[in-house]
Formats: structure tokens, sequence, C-alpha cells
């Protein structure tokens, strides 16, 4: 499991502050061999992304709701970046729209997660994420584990 092996570049694109130390520190708890950067809108991920001096992040979480620029605008030009094919992208939002699932889904994201609630689950999520994230880009979009929630 390549989490455990070697360090996990994490991508986190969210406005809001308390969720991102919430996510870090849940993060922290489940492996300590990571690299997380938080941006906090999506003008700002797609000017670190279209850097080519940095390394490539394994797995990115995008918010849908985000000033400057979407979630879901992000998603389109990272998954039109041929750089970022095999980059995991996990949408992180509080939306559970049917419509934001479905375009998120078309667009190539590789799993949907609704926010949780509470740390507690929150963590449980991102356990899951991190020890299963390699399966969502060497395989087939698959509907049916999309949707991650507790």
């Amino acid at each position: 499991m390549r989490l455990f092996e070697e360090k996990i570049n994490i991508v986190l694109a969210d406005d809001d502050r308390d969720e991102c130390e919430l996510f870090k520190e849940a993060v922290s708890e489940i492996n300590e061999n990571y690299n997380l950067i938080f941006f906090s809108n999506g003008k700002e991920l797609m000017d670190y992304l279209n850097d080519n001096e940095i390394h490539n992040p394994d797995i990115i979480f995008l918010d849908l709701n985000m000033p400057f620029m979407s979630g879901v605008d992000c998603l389109r030009q990272i998954r039109a970046d041929e750089k970022y094919s095999d980059t995991a992208i996990a949408i992180y939002s509080t939306s559970s729209s049917d419509q934001d699932q479905e375009d998120t889904f078309t667009l190539g994201a590789n799993v949907y997660i609704k926010k949780p609630s509470d740390y507690a689950a929150m963590k449980k999520i991102l356990q899951h994420i991190f020890k299963t994230y390699w399966q969502y880009h060497t395989s087939d979009m698959n509907r049916e584990t999309f949707l991650i929630s507790v």
C-alpha cells in the first residue's frame, strides 16, 4: 500500500480554514508520512498546479464552492491536463446534490465525499480514501463506489 511505504502528496482546496485544520489533524492521526498543501480558492490551486516546478500531487481534495474559481472549474482544467491524468481527485463538499455528483463524475473525479458532520466520521472516511486511493486511478470509473458518506 503506497501510502504507508512512502510520502504521499496531498492537496486540499477549501476556503473554510476550520475545515482545513480538522482535515490536517485527521490526516496526521492516520499517518505521519505525508505532505499536505492547502489552497483557499480555486485560482490559487490552479496557479500552483500550473507551475512546472512542483511535484505532482498523489491526490487532490476539491471543495465545490470556492471563491474565484469553483471546484468544478478546477476539476475541468485538471482533467484537461495530461500531466495530471494519474492524479486521484476527490470531491470534498457539503453538497449532496445529485447534479453535482453527476457533473463531477462525468468530468472525471474519482470519488465524491459528502463532508462529514463530525471529526470521527471525517477521520474514518479519510482512512478509507487513503487506503484505497490507488484504486481510483487504476480501475474503471464506478458509479457504485463514487459517493462516499458515513
